[in-house]
């Protein structure tokens, strides 16, 4: 399967709420700014006891590239009120995706950091 045919599978089942089914290996990494999570169980885990926080989004894909053996996407997931901008990298082994690294804003910039105008 094409890292295309991947990815959009990946999308196909969080639009339909099916997680579990999520083209993922056993040994799937996901890294985002609230850390990593390894394994396919323990996502799959985690998911299953947020999933308020991780189903019912409908995503708007701005921006992809695809390789044979890696993807990224640009999107931005809508959940009700909350949306989300997120870039994602797919990295594929043996027909699945084998790692996610994802970049998104997670809260509110610290003053110390904000920039000056």
């Amino acid at each position: 399967m094409t890292s295309k045919k991947l990815v959009e599978k990946w999308f196909e089942c969080w639009n339909t709420g099916d997680y579990q089914n999520i083209p993922i290996s056993e040994s799937f990494i996901h890294t985002s700014p609230f850390g990593s999570t390894q394994g396919r169980k323990a996502y799959l885990n985690l998911i299953n006891k947020n999933e308020d926080k991780f189903t019912g989004y409908t995503f708007t894909i701005h921006d992809a590239i695809y390789e044979a053996d890696k993807a990224c996407v640009r999107y931005t997931g809508t959940q009700g009120e909350f949306y989300l901008d997120v870039s994602e990298w797919y990295y594929i082994k043996d027909n699945l995706i084998d790692k996610i690294y994802a970049y998104y804003h997670i809260g509110e910039i610290r003053k110390e950091r904000q920039l000056n105008s």
